[in-house]
Formats: C-alpha cells, structure tokens, sequence
C-alpha cells in the first residue's frame, strides 16, 4: 500500500452515474458496493460519511447543498461552483453544519511544489519580487471540437477562469499570500463549436457541416495583479492556446535568487540561487524521495512520478483529515479566495480598471 501510515480505512459504499456502463465499470475496477443513477441516493445512504462531487460544474453546488444537509462530509472538484456566487453558496452549506471540506486544487500536492513553498518561505529567495503564473492548455483549440458543457456558461459556468486559471492562482496564493488588486482582459477565439451528437464523448470531435452552437464563456484570460505583501504578478490561462499541452507552470523572483516549475516536466525545478556568483544562470533540482510523498511511490532520485500520484496524496490527506476530525488544506475556504480574485477580474472586463479583490458575498444555504 501507498500509505501505510494511514489514518483509516477508506470503504467504497456506493457511487452514482447516468450511463450504466460508467457505473458497472466502478463496481468492477474499484469495489464500489451499490450503484446507482441518482446522485441524491449517494448523499442520503445512511453507510456513507464522505462524499465526493465529480459531476459536471454547474451541478456542484446542489450535489454540495445535499451532502451538507445530510451531514456528510465533501470533497469537490474545481471549481466548486460555476460562478463566484455559486462557489459562496456551497462553501456556507459547508459551513452551516461544520463538516469538513476539501476542493481540488492537486498541484499543491507536487512534491516539487512543496519544496518551492518551502524554499520561498524559508527566505531562500530572499524578498519576492515577481510571480507569473499560468496555465496553457490545448484541450479547446480543435474548432470541431464538440460543443460540450464546458463551453457553455449556462451549463460550466465561466470558462478558464473557473477551469485552468483557479489552479494558478490558487498556487499564488499557497507560495505568496493574498491578492490585493487586478485588472485584466478576456477573449473566446473559437466563437461555435459543434453540437454534440447523442452519447459523444466528452471531448468528441464533430465533422465540417455539423449543426453548431455558441460558445458562451472565454477561451482566454489575461491579468495583471498585485499581492497584499507588494508581489507584481502577471497571470494567463487559455484552452485554445496550440503547443502547450497541459502548461500548469509558475515562475518566482526574489532578490536573492528564482525558481519555477512546469506540470510537463513535474519531476524537475527550475532553480537559482547565484550567491556571490550572479552569472551562474539556473540549475534543475529533480524529484526524488528526499522531498515530500515522492518516496511512497518511487525510491531514489530522478525516478518520475505522475499526474494521477497527486491524485492519491490528495486523497490520502483528505480521508486522513476526516478520520483525526480535523481540517483539510485546501478546504472550501481556498476555493472562496480564488473567486474573490475571479470576481475581481469579472467587474474588470466591463470597465476595463484595477479593481480591489474583496470577499464574495456568502449567501444562506438553501
């Protein structure tokens, strides 16, 4: 076993999904003991104590509401709501009944990104001067792609604000701190996509000719932005970008050196620390099992994890955190500070200024 330092024993109860084919192959891969096509049974059934909401964005905050009533505690994917109202909403569900929450954000979970966090906060860089982050992707740029949700602000809710650039900046904030101000502009460079045909694949691709529809949320983001400490950053996120492939990357300057980390190559960290020599020019740190979690899956150094890795040390914090009863990072309250910012960038657009990123309102829960 991966952990065996564990705190408890996870027990696979029961899992929900619309196409039976999904759900026979969880029962049979995973050990899942019911199933079912009506995702309210999961947050109701009496055995179950954690639930985890993977449904499609606009369906997060219901699924999050019901969990929340029954007592359950929840870990969601990102973004936990559509828009910054919705991401509010469910965090006060969370909070009315004190469950414990946890939310996406894996890149946390790099061994690599830890090692920066505690290169940066240990002073090694010095004072920091200069972040960028971004997140380039390609998953949008075949303009025959389908017309999936994600693409719709109705169904997904915004677009790479909500899928790619919460990521980054959600590594901001872990590495910097707060952000005090942005500004920042938007665009949607494949305006119609086609329809998708009945039981498409999510990422299915359509023929020339196809009936099409509009895509409703942005392709493209770009911001500017300033940290509560004095940080100048700058910030990008597209899913139609051609070239990157899946560029979750950061760059941070200080006056005593720099360092930064690309999801491809997660293995490596870019790093400079010149000491008296400022003509050194950067050396790569690899990963290996000197550096948090990497050792529970490969020994040594240089010897690569994966993607799907930080999927586990998320979920392996997360069950240990509900097992001691105790708070999970990043909860739900992570999810709240990056649509303070994301609502900040939105009332940019319309009027083209800096605007304060200041807390979302949180509503009731229903």
């Amino acid at each position: 076993m991966l952990f065996p330092a564990r705190a408890g024993e996870p027990d696979l109860v029961v899992c929900s999904d619309t196409v039976a084919a999904r759900r026979d192959d969880a029962a049979a891969a995973f050990g899942f003991r019911e199933t079912t096509d009506d995702w309210q049974v999961v947050c109701a059934h009496p055995d179950v104590d954690v639930v985890v909401v993977t449904a499609p964005n606009m369906l997060h905050v219901d699924v999050v509401e019901a969990a929340c009533a029954a007592g359950k505690h929840v870990f969601c994917e990102k973004p936990l709501g559509g828009t910054p109202e919705q991401t509010a909403r469910a965090d006060a569900a969370a909070r009315a009944v004190g469950v414990i929450t946890g939310v996406g954000y894996n890149y946390r979970f790099a061994p690599l990104v830890r090692h920066a966090a505690e290169l940066i906060h240990g002073g090694r860089l010095g004072e920091i001067t200069n972040y960028r982050g971004r997140f380039f992707s390609m998953y949008g740029s075949d303009p025959l792609g389908f017309l999936s949700w994600r693409f719709e602000q109705d169904e997904g809710g915004y677009g790479v604000t909500s899928d790619l650039l919460s990521h980054a900046v959600d590594l901001a904030h872990m590495l910097i701190g707060p952000i005090a101000r942005v500004v920042g502009m938007r665009a949607t460079f494949v305006g119609e996509r086609p329809i998708p045909r009945p039981g498409a694949g999510h990422y299915g691709r359509g023929s020339a000719g196809d009936p099409t529809g509009p895509v409703t949320n942005e392709d493209y983001v770009g911001a500017l932005a300033v940290f509560e400490n004095g940080v100048h950053a700058t910030f990008e996120s597209s899913r139609t970008m051609v070239g990157p492939e899946s560029q979750m990357a950061f760059d941070v300057y200080g006056t005593k050196g720099a360092l930064s980390w690309n999801l491809e190559r997660m293995n490596e960290l870019r790093l400079y620390l010149p000491d008296e020599d400022l003509d050194t020019g950067y050396t790569t740190v690899f990963g290996g099992d000197r550096f948090p979690y990497h050792g529970n899956f490969v020994p040594g150094s240089a010897n690569g994890i994966g993607f799907e890795d930080l999927i586990a040390i998320e979920d392996y914090e997360f069950l240990n955190a509900v097992a001691r009863g105790e708070p999970h990072t990043p909860g739900f309250d992570a999810a709240l500070d990056y649509v303070a910012v994301q609502a900040a960038l939105i009332r940019s657009w319309d009027s083209g200024s800096w605007q304060d990123v200041v807390p979302v309102a949180v509503v009731e829960a229903r």
